[in-house]
């Protein structure tokens, strides 16, 4: 019997078969294990894996690769988990490959400000492998992702609004493809000329194309001085202002957060905050050399106060910085708290930055006539903003939660944004490719996903929409 003649299951069961004496206990069936790998933190349907392999090299990844390929078995890339629209769930099945066993820093080149990890290298791991070289990876989205996850869904965080996405911080990359051959992309420069930019195609297809199992950093120095700031305001108007002016007089600030009144309030609450007001805030930070520092606050100051803005409450101390940031990473478990049996769901939508204050405020006007409670957190310097919608327990709160998400997305796509600035597209975001994506658009994505995975094996239903989605119909 061939691949083509057998059924799904005595296909996944014969892929297994090969590749039991090479893992050994580094595959597991074990129902707890695949349910963990199920899902990743977002609040989608579980779909298990048949089989868990744990990998420890690229050598690892390409055998299963090149048995899966040859048996026509999904093979589903897991890293951390940590991922929001349903990019890790097995929908058909198949083989969860976890990468988290690939932990090792490689090399750091400290004199080019550049390393080279393993795919399941961490973004703290990494920082602290780094403390003592006065170097530091800048991109910061919040939960403990893996290098190689975020690399597959194009991450972002708060960081970006000064050194970039992860787009812009990675050089070069190894990536298994799916016959299991393996291809090395990009180089240690910060530029080149040569070819396709295989690099970048790769950053943001989640695991689609191929599956990531190094990747080559930039790597940034750690600022001479770091300063925290929050203000408040009376209207989320004013500090929606106040963030657009600071992008516009091309301030080079580090970190800038909005936090509309809801979702100060349940900050407040969960994190303890004290001397603040349950109202529309933003949480700066400032980096770089002493003078450079404090022309920034001026700037910044100056904006705020035209804004009808509290005065900065600061903290300089590292310690404080850090409880300051927690809490501003701790928002969805605080919008859980806050409404003790909701459920949460995470989203974002991106529009340019002269666009931020009709979106927001629009958002907030969508939001209210919902009667849903969803509080807006946005890393607000590039124009990226999340709500985290509490849906109530009962039959049509799903329901009210997404038709409100699909209104805030229409929203940003009318105001020449994107359905996703870092969440990327996985199983929630894919019925929003055709609205920004025109057909021939997707007919090249398909043709390259069709030209890189023949058999369809990696990590199928995520991304690209069935052919016969609304907008990618024929006229």
């Amino acid at each position: 019997m061939t691949a083509q003649t057998m059924t799904v299951e005595n296909r996944i069961d014969a892929a297994i078969a090969e590749l039991a004496p090479h893992f050994a206990e580094r595959l597991s069936r074990n129902p707890s294990v695949c349910e963990l790998h199920a899902h990743g933190e977002g609040y989608h349907e579980r779909h298990f894996p048949h089989a868990v392999v744990f990998v420890e090299s690229t050598q690892d990844v390409s055998h299963v690769l090149r048995v899966c390929n040859t048996w026509r078995v999904p093979v589903v890339p897991f890293g951390a988990g940590t991922s929001l629209e349903g990019q890790v769930n097995a929908v058909e099945g198949g083989i969860s490959l976890d990468l988290s066993r690939m932990a090792e820093v490689l090399e750091v080149n400290a004199g080019d400000m550049d390393c080279r990890v393993q795919a399941g290298v961490t973004r703290h791991a990494l920082n602290a492998y780094l403390r003592d070289q006065g170097l530091f990876f800048s991109v910061d989205p919040g939960g403990e992702a893996t290098i190689g996850g975020m690399c597959a869904t194009r991450a972002s965080g708060t960081g970006a609004v000064r050194y970039g996405t992860i787009r812009e911080n990675v050089l070069g990359l190894t990536v298994v493809l799916a016959d299991g051959r393996i291809m090395q992309v990009g180089r240690r420069v910060r530029k080149s000329a040569m070819g396709y930019d295989l690099t970048h195609l790769m950053i943001g297809s989640e695991g689609t194309l191929g599956i990531i199992t190094e990747v080559q950093l930039r790597l940034h120095g750690v600022p001479e001085t770091l300063a925290a700031a929050v203000c408040q305001f009376d209207t989320l108007a004013d500090c929606v202002q106040t963030a657009v002016q600071v992008m516009q007089m091309s301030v080079p600030i580090g970190r800038m957060e909005l936090l509309d009144d809801v979702q100060m309030d349940a900050c407040i609450r969960f994190s303890k905050l004290e001397g603040f007001r349950p109202v529309p805030t933003m949480f700066f930070e400032f980096a770089g050399g002493p003078e450079a520092v404090r022309e920034q606050v001026a700037i910044v100051e100056e904006i705020v106060a035209e804004n009808s803005g509290s005065a900065f409450t600061w903290s300089t101390r590292e310690q404080e910085r850090a409880e300051l940031w927690k809490a501003r990473h701790a928002v969805f478990w605080a919008c859980l708290a806050y409404r003790p049996g909701f459920t949460g769901i995470s989203t974002d939508a991106i529009v340019p930055i002269s666009a931020l204050t009709d979106m927001i405020l629009g958002a907030k006007k969508d939001i209210e006539e919902s009667g849903i409670t969803a509080p807006i957190v946005g890393h607000i310097g590039d124009g990226n903003f999340h709500t985290v919608m509490l849906v109530p327990p009962g039959e049509d709160g799903l329901a009210r939660a997404h038709e409100l998400d699909r209104k805030i997305i229409a929203r940003a796509l009318s105001l020449g944004g994107s359905a996703s600035g870092e969440h990327g597209v996985g199983l929630a975001k894919m019925e929003f490719m055709p609205d920004e994506h025109d057909g021939v658009a997707l007919d090249v994505m398909r043709a390259i996903k069709h030209t890189l995975d023949p058999n369809g094996i990696l990590n199928p239903g995520k991304l690209l929409p069935p052919v016969s989605s609304r907008a990618d119909l024929p006229a």
